[in-house]
């Protein structure tokens, strides 16, 4: 049986950016992390989200400042390209690191 000691404050998990918590945004927003910036077809290809979930989720992170949707044609196509703000950099990166540290603090077993 494991032992919960009282020492140990997890009030830093219910402050976690719950936006960029939720799996199929985090996984958009890790993809846009490390590239400048990719195009609508890419990301649903590589997240496995529909469509419609993409571009979902695409809104919320837009509207939070997370995120900069360009539309352009390519030709006679409607292109929609997508790129992390500044704001959402930084807020990914204080997710990551605020998860990090809730793990490391967390006891071995």
């Amino acid at each position: 049986m494991s032992e919960i000691t009282g020492s140990r404050d997890y009030s830093e998990l219910a402050e976690i950016d719950r936006l960029v918590h939720e799996p199929a945004r985090l996984a958009l927003i890790a993809l846009l992390y490390v590239v400048e910036s990719a195009d609508f077809t890419f990301l649903m290809n590589q997240t496995g989200l529909s469509w419609g979930n993409l571009s979902a989720h695409m809104s919320k992170l837009e509207e939070a400042g997370y995120l900069e949707v360009e539309k352009s044609f390519k030709g006679r196509r409607p292109n929609t390209n997508l790129r992390l703000t500044a704001a959402g950099r930084s807020a990914f990166q204080e997710y990551r690191r605020r998860l990090k540290q809730m793990l490391d603090d967390l006891p071995e077993q």
